[in-house]
């Protein structure tokens, strides 16, 4: 059986991170499916999906300060110059880390370490409305 949901989230933009975990567990357990994949997709090619411990220094300093020294936001991209806009680090950034991620279930429970929750990173330069699709796979 295949279910399909779309998990919206309002960001700020500039690397806000965003821990969908409760969101996708709760889809998990509205379906009734107990064993199998949950496949997660976020729309759009400024953000991306992975798997974190959500905890204060890492989702407010050390992820941010990683992708500054990856891709810099005042750094000079061929994407800003043809398009006249401020986001090439930002696609850079999110072809980096990918728009989606896979997590099995057991027993209706998602897979996740103990400090383990999935995250949504909108690298954009702005706020943004997110859609997240969430199909869960399984019986």
């Amino acid at each position: 059986m295949i279910t399909s949901s779309t998990i919206p989230a309002r960001t700020n933009g500039n690397c806000d991170i965003i821990d969908l975990t409760g969101k996708i567990r709760d889809e998990l357990h509205r379906s009734g499916l107990t064993c199998g994949i949950a496949a997660l997709f976020v729309v759009g090619s400024t953000a991306s999906l992975s798997t974190v411990e959500y905890e204060p220094g890492l989702v407010d300093h050390d992820i941010k300060a990683l992708f500054e020294k990856i891709a810099p936001e005042n750094g000079v991209y061929q994407h800003e110059l043809t398009w006249r806009d401020d986001n090439g680090h930002s696609h850079l950034r999110a072809t980096l880390m990918g728009p989606s991620l896979t997590v099995p279930f057991i027993d209706n429970e998602l897979t996740l370490g103990a400090w383990q929750q999935i995250i949504l990173i909108d690298f954009d330069t702005r706020p943004r409305d997110r859609q997240i699709i969430c199909q869960l796979i399984g019986e």
